[in-house]
């Protein structure tokens, strides 16, 4: 079973940058493709970006692309979220998820089966 643990969350003016982290245990990192998704409130949950297990291949949703930067450490089973420029609508609880990395493109949102608890990111504008 892997265990996710999120870091980094608060609260931030917008045009402000927050950095998010997720820790990943009870898995080889490497065998893990990840990815964070967030739910705004009275909304569904949504993808927000992705990184395959290689650290070589990213994919976001249009929302973000040119403001967020997923990446990840493998010798520190961590991966992060940069997020810049952000705005009041980024307003979301975010989680961070995962999958092995031989179940498919990382572009497949239904295939992340790990899900972290989540942390509260506010906007103000």
């Amino acid at each position: 079973q892997v265990q996710l643990v999120e870091s980094g969350g608060g609260l931030v003016q917008a045009g402000g940058s927050l950095k998010l982290s997720c820790a990943a245990s009870g898995r080889t990192f490497s065998f893990l493709d990840m990815g964070w998704f967030r739910q705004a409130p009275g909304k569904e949950r949504e993808f927000v970006a992705a990184i395959s297990w290689s650290g070589r291949h990213t994919d976001y949703t249009d929302s973000v692309k040119g403001r967020f930067t997923i990446s990840r450490d493998n010798a520190k089973n961590t991966v992060y979220l940069q997020m810049n420029s952000l705005k009041p609508e980024d307003t979301a609880v975010y989680y961070c998820v995962a999958k092995e990395n031989f179940s498919g493109s990382i572009a497949l949102r239904s295939l992340y089966a790990y899900w972290g608890q989540g942390t509260q990111v506010t906007v103000s504008s």
